[in-house]
């Protein structure tokens, strides 16, 4: 993938206690006097990866990156107690104070742009630049779009399939509701089994045309178990929150980055979105799925983050 910049080491790491419980990595790479950027990560639950630096200009910008609560290298892992969206939300506060930045640009993707919007909706005076990638509004309709009928599985039928293998909803009950009984359950192989399943389905369509399936036992619980415990609960949001309240982010400059074919979540969220925010840049990636590392997705996050580069 050329059009990212180079791969970069962090210059500073560590674990920052949010909580009596928790405990978050974070890393910071590119210029320690730079200008500041945070990303935040998809799922919920899955983690930051070395080349999410690669973004933005190593030598214009202080690039920090963490794992939310239960995800990644944070600590304890998977855990569900105390993690909701607003519990993160303050979470990235901390860590902005404990890094004495005063404000910075926020990228986030997929989840991470849910959490982006709720972060920039409370805290707007520290949000300089906005960049959202895959747009994800936590609506009923877009939950139900992933793990309902008539949604994403019209278009992935035999991927359906799998996920509902070995999965018995009681009636009247969702399937990720049925899922996340046995997630949260005390049976050690059925969870393995379901976390497995309930990945799979989900990496089957994050990119246009995918191959890419998680193969880590632990990766595949971390990432199952909270981003269920997020569905089943609406992601901890009002029905339309986040574009009742986009009016309070509306002086900040931002740009929408959204795939076509995406499939995990359509590019009817960034166009709701971009009509109450009618300032945004909508940029329409034509021959793309979800994922940040698709060519087209990924050159537009860079033309992004170097457009708002400040001096």
């Amino acid at each position: 993938m050329a059009q990212l910049y180079p791969p970069i080491e962090p210059y500073d790491s560590g674990y920052l206690h949010v909580s009596p419980l928790h405990s978050l990595y974070y890393e910071v790479c590119g210029n320690p006097k730079g200008q500041p950027a945070v990303i935040l990560h998809g799922g919920p639950g899955s983690g930051c990866n070395a080349e999410m630096r690669q973004f933005f200009d190593p030598k214009h910008y202080r690039i920090v990156l963490f794992d939310q609560r239960g995800a990644g290298r944070s600590l304890p892992e998977a855990s569900l107690v105390d993690n909701t969206t607003w519990h993160l939300v303050s979470d990235i506060e901390q860590l902005r104070e404990h890094l004495g930045i005063e404000k910075w640009v926020v990228l986030g993707g997929s989840w991470g742009s849910t959490l982006s919007l709720s972060y920039a909706e409370k805290h707007p005076d520290r949000v300089t630049h906005l960049i959202l990638r895959g747009v994800f509004l936590s609506r009923k309709k877009d939950i139900d779009w992933l793990y309902a009928e008539g949604g994403a599985n019209e278009i992935y039928p035999d991927e359906w399939d799998n996920y509902l293998d070995g999965i018995t909803p009681v009636k009247g009950e969702d399937y990720y509701t049925t899922y996340y009984r046995v997630l949260t359950g005390n049976d050690e192989q059925a969870k393995l089994k379901a976390a497995h399943r309930w990945s799979n389905w989900e990496f089957s369509m994050i990119k246009l045309v995918t191959t890419e399936r998680p193969t880590s036992d632990d990766f595949a619980l971390n990432f199952a178990r909270i981003e269920c415990h997020y569905m089943v609960n609406n992601c901890f949001l009002e029905e339309g929150q986040l574009l009742r309240d986009a009016p309070k982010i509306s002086h900040i400059p931002t740009t929408i980055v959204h795939g076509r074919y995406d499939v995990i979540c359509t590019l009817k969220n960034a166009y709701d979105l971009k009509k109450v925010l009618p300032d945004a840049k909508l940029v329409i990636c034509p021959r793309s799925g979800h994922s940040m590392f698709e060519d087209e997705i990924a050159a537009a996050l860079v033309d992004a983050t170097d457009a708002y580069r400040m001096k």
